[in-house]
Parts: C-alpha cells; sequence; structure tokens
C-alpha cells in the first residue's frame, strides 16, 4: 500500500506538471492567436479601406474609359472626315494635274505659234524695208520727172514722160523715148489699190484691244486687232497699262485677225505683252 502511494505521488506530479504545462502553452497559443487575430482585424480594416479607395479608384478609372470611348469616337469620325477630305483632295489633285498637263500642251503649241508668227513678222519686216527701198526708188524717179517737166516748161522740147504703173505695192516707172510732137506727160495709174481702200469702212469708235508681242529690234508691235475689225494701215492707237498712259502706235500692216504697228524707239523699253490699246479719234 504504502509502495503504491509512493508510486502514484511521482504520477500525480508528472501529470500536474505536464497539466501545467499544457495549460501555459495552450495560454500562449492563445494570447498568440488573439494577437494574430488583433493583427488580422488591423489588415482586414486596412483591406477594406484599400478595397473601397480601389473601387472608388476603379470608378473614376470607368468614368475616365467612357470619356477616352466617347473621345475616341469622335477622333474616329473626325478621322473618317478627313480621310473623304483627302480623298477629295487627291481627286482634285489628280484633276489640277491633268490640268496643268493640258495647260502645257497649250503653252507648247502657244509657244510654237508665236515661233511662227514671229517668223512671218519678221518675213513681214523683211517685206517691209524692201517695199520702203521701193518707195525710195520711186521717189528718185519722181524726181527724175519732176526734173523733165522743169526741162519741159523751160524749153519748147516735146517729151512724152513713161506711164507710172501702181500694181499691188509696188510702182514701176517706164520711161518711153522722147518723142517731138507729144507736149504733155502722159501718167497712167492702176485704180484697183484705191478703188479697194475706198471700200474698207471706218472701225468701230473707241475699238480696245491687246499687245500680243513687242519687237524691240525692229520697234513695233503685233496687236489682236485686224481686218475683221475693220482697222486699217495709218490708224493710231494709245497704249495703257492699269490705266497709266504710255505711247502710241501707228499700224504699219493689217492682217486678218491682227495687225503690225510701229511706235517711236523711246518706247521700246516701256511697252509690255498684254498692254492695252484703244483707237485713238482721228
Amino acid at each position: 500500500m504504502y509502495r503504491k502511494g509512493t508510486i502514484i505521488l511521482p504520477v500525480l506530479v508528472v501529470l500536474i506538471i505536464i497539466s501545467l504545462s499544457l495549460a501555459a502553452v495552450s495560454f500562449w497559443l492563445y494570447q498568440k492567436e488573439h494577437a494574430q487575430n488583433i493583427q488580422l482585424q488591423g489588415q482586414i480594416v486596412e483591406l477594406g479601406q484599400r478595397q473601397r479607395i480601389t473601387e472608388s479608384t476603379l470608378e473614376e478609372a470607368r468614368k475616365t474609359a467612357s470619356e477616352i470611348t466617347l473621345k475616341l469616337q469622335v477622333a474616329i469620325s473626325k478621322v473618317d472626315s478627313l480621310t473623304d477630305e483627302l480623298a477629295q483632295e487627291k481627286s482634285a489633285r489628280t484633276e489640277a494635274t491633268n490640268k496643268l498637263e493640258q495647260f502645257m500642251a497649250d503653252l507648247q503649241q502657244q509657244k510654237s505659234l508665236r515661233q511662227d508668227l514671229e517668223s512671218r513678222l519678221k518675213t513681214a519686216h523683211d517685206e517691209g524695208r524692201q517695199i520702203k527701198e521701193q518707195i525710195k526708188i520711186i521717189q528718185q524717179q519722181k524726181a527724175q520727172l519732176e526734173d523733165k517737166i522743169k526741162d519741159m516748161e523751160a524749153g519748147s522740147e516735146s517729151v512724152e514722160l513713161g506711164k507710172v504703173i501702181v500694181s499691188g505695192e509696188v510702182a514701176v516707172v517706164a520711161d518711153d523715148a522722147t518723142k517731138g510732137e507729144s507736149k504733155a506727160a502722159k501718167v497712167s495709174v492702176s485704180p484697183a489699190k484705191s478703188e479697194k481702200a475706198g471700200k474698207k469702212s471706218a472701225p468701230a469708235a473707241g475699238l480696245e484691244g491687246k499687245i500680243m508681242i513687242v519687237n524691240k529690234e525692229f520697234n513695233f508691235a503685233v496687236i489682236n486687232l485686224g481686218s475683221k475689225e475693220n482697222i486699217n494701215v495709218g490708224d493710231e492707237f494709245s497704249i495703257s497699262r492699269e490705266g497709266k498712259y504710255i505711247g502710241d502706235l501707228k499700224v504699219e500692216k493689217v492682217h486678218e485677225f491682227m495687225s503690225a504697228a510701229g511706235f517711236a524707239a523711246e518706247l521700246k523699253d516701256l511697252i509690255k505683252e498684254n498692254d492695252k490699246v484703244a483707237q485713238k479719234a482721228k
């Protein structure tokens, strides 16, 4: 019996120690769990705050996304509009390019026509120079005729003068031999040209045109008025630019759609193409 008491007592002590140890461990675990619970609650509160902040941020992000979507739609509409405008611009540019090419072709043709016209004008100028030389010869022949008339008046010689025949633009004098019975000069003039000139009607009053070409070498210009507008050799035109008077032109040769007109040498650096010309009253 005594032995049993001796054995049970240590066992009880051991059990008590184990129970105390378990109680201490349990208390420590409880304290630790309680601290963890408190920490977790704090984290939960913090997470709730973060969640609310995140939800607020998300809501703002949604609003921003909506605004961006709206702006994107507006931008897409603008892009579509700009695309249409670009297509129209390309079409207009293509049309302008085609017109430019046509204009260049027309310009090249005009240059060719101008070169041809300048060649014709040069030929006409050469013809005019030849006519002037012929006129000079005629004037010399006229002086010779006047001398013969004076001789006739001074003496009693019988002289028959050559006939002066005007054919086209050139006058030719044919002197016959001196004859004893004739005392008067016989002059025959072809009336064809004078009658033709008389049939021309006077140009319309206030007729206006422009200068097409200026030849500074020979001091003449080509105007866009001709026999179609009843322009005659000798008609005078005043030159002006933007309402400012520059000088005068005098028609020297007339074609159907244009005329060549001379001007004073001091005007050759003042006259330009496309200057306005207006007929002067006779």
